[in-house]
């Protein structure tokens, strides 16, 4: 005996209609889903983003006590004076997301030991001069120092603190991130 589809001369299948309502399901799912999946990149930019300028804060600060030099982190398009390839924000913003240098002082000028490059659609305020890092206690010059770090573009997916992070640092150098908005002024 044969397996065959056709009983009887009918076959087996979907039907055009049957087809029709699992692609409309299928577009109805997608349609419900795409703006989670836009709004957890957003929350994973945020995230990448304030554990790099954590990862930033802490190596200036370890170098500043390594090499017993002052170690200045500042804005990339603040920088670029110092620095021969980067260009300004292109975005036109003046904040953090244009990237940022960490610079060593020497006598004869700054010389670059990171770079980190831009994310345009994360934005970080805070302090707008630049933030060094002194020896022998790797303290910051000035006082108690924060970055919110957030999306760029706010919509009602990306409210609330849930979107936002906030970098503090303290005036021994020591820097945290701590969820939710923290209000640093531009």
């Amino acid at each position: 005996m044969k397996w065959n589809a056709c009983v009887r001369h009918t076959c087996r299948g979907f039907t055009l209609f049957e087809t029709l309502v699992v692609i409309a399901l299928l577009v109805i799912l997608a349609t419900l889903t795409v703006p989670s999946f836009v709004a957890w990149h957003v929350r994973d930019q945020v995230d990448a983003r304030a554990r790099a300028l954590l990862s930033t804060l802490s190596y200036a600060r370890g170098e500043a006590l390594r090499r017993g030099a002052r170690v200045t982190v500042c804005r990339v398009d603040a920088a670029r004076h110092y620095l021969a390839t980067t260009q300004p924000c292109k975005t036109g913003v003046v904040d953090w997301s244009c990237g940022w240098a960490v610079m060593i002082e020497r006598t004869s000028g700054f010389f670059p030991l990171r770079v980190q490059p831009d994310l345009a659609s994360v934005s970080i305020v805070g302090a707008l001069t630049n933030l060094t890092f002194t020896p022998p206690a790797g303290q910051v010059n000035g006082s108690f120092r924060s970055f919110d770090i957030g999306p760029r573009a706010d919509s009602k997916a990306t409210q609330g603190k849930d979107w936002r992070r906030c970098v503090r640092i303290a005036a021994g150098g020591r820097a945290r991130i701590v969820d939710g908005a923290c209000g640093a002024a531009a």
